[in-house]
């Protein structure tokens, strides 16, 4: 009996993510506890037993995506040349932004210290702003930019979850292109035309 509890428990753990992901993907993270628990065929006292905030639900509902966004910032930091390292974060965390808006609502807001989040925001923008002086010493990125401006375009990007799906991918690669270019260093956008 206790073996067939534990199953039922992990298959409620299992609903209740399946609901966060899906609904924070679509909705952002202003989806309350209670419409989770709905979507996930569970009562709240299930939901909160699993999760005791909502904080927690939404670091494990994003792990994957931390890891996603974790390598994708590392292999660009790992690229030899800083401006294609830098370009090639900026392209495919905009891809990662336009299919799930909850992803970047956790990743820029300003949760409680010691959250994953927070943890993972603090070493990822360290290791872009490292990436962003080594790209400007070499005279490709800007010499105003700031690591405040990526997460401006972050954000401005959100708005791209909005298009039809269809057309996601191909406004994400046009908008970080356009991003790219206002990023690129004048003297090598003089180069460039």
């Amino acid at each position: 009996m206790s073996q067939m509890l534990r199953a039922d428990a992990q298959d409620n753990r299992d609903r209740i993510l399946t609901a966060a992901r899906t609904l924070f993907a679509d909705r952002g993270l202003d989806v309350g506890m209670r419409e989770i628990a709905r979507r996930a065929e569970v009562g709240p006292a299930t939901l909160y037993r699993r999760f005791p905030t909502k904080q927690a639900l939404i670091d494990e509902a994003f792990a994957a995506e931390m890891g996603a966004c974790r390598r994708i910032v590392e292999e660009g930091c790992g690229d030899p040349d800083p401006w294609r390292g830098f370009t090639s974060v900026v392209k495919r965390l905009t891809a990662l932004n336009v299919r799930n808006k909850g992803f970047v609502d956790a990743f820029l807001s300003t949760g409680p210290p010691g959250a994953a989040f927070s943890e993972h925001r603090r070493e990822l923008l360290a290791m872009l702003s490292a990436l962003a002086k080594r790209a400007q010493a070499e005279g490709r990125l800007r010499t105003d930019f700031v690591i405040d401006d990526l997460v401006l375009v972050l954000l401005a990007g959100r708005g791209l979850a909005s298009t039809l799906t269809s057309a996601r991918d191909a406004a994400a690669h046009r908008f970080a292109t356009l991003a790219i270019d206002a990023f690129r260093s004048t003297s090598k956008r003089a180069d460039a035309v």
